[in-house]
């Protein structure tokens, strides 16, 4: 099983940044797929999240009309399109894989936020 995340790097407030996490070794249509980040000296926060089918999408209030993520299965990736970062949104970003209390987890991607 491999979750690689990809897309990570620096930019500036206000600009934009798409995620990749493309995924092997299991069914990816059999799971749900979510984005987590942590961010220096907080906790882990969920980000946002997608149904097994790509049907459903939840996000946390703090990036709402800001992020979207979305699915390919053909590709067997899950994108997370980030616009508007603001300034000391500085994380990790980690992609993981749920289905039936099964967790799969990618290595990550830092994302620096800074002018």
């Amino acid at each position: 099983v491999q979750l690689v995340e990809s897309g990570g790097g620096l930019v500036q407030p206000g600009g934009s940044l798409r995620l990749s996490c493309s995924v092997s070794g299991f069914i990816f249509s059999d799971y749900a797929m979510k984005w987590h980040r942590q961010a220096p000296g907080k906790e882990r926060e969920l980000v946002a999240a997608i149904s097994s089918a790509g049907y459903t999408t939840n996000y946390a209030e703090s990036v709402k009309g800001r992020f979207t993520i979305s699915r390919d299965h053909a590709a067997n990736t899950v994108y997370l399109q980030m616009n508007s970062l603001k300034a000391g949104g500085t994380a990790e970003y980690n992609c993981d894989a749920i289905r039936a209390g099964t967790n799969f987890w990618g290595q990550g991607t830092q994302i620096t936020v800074s002018s």
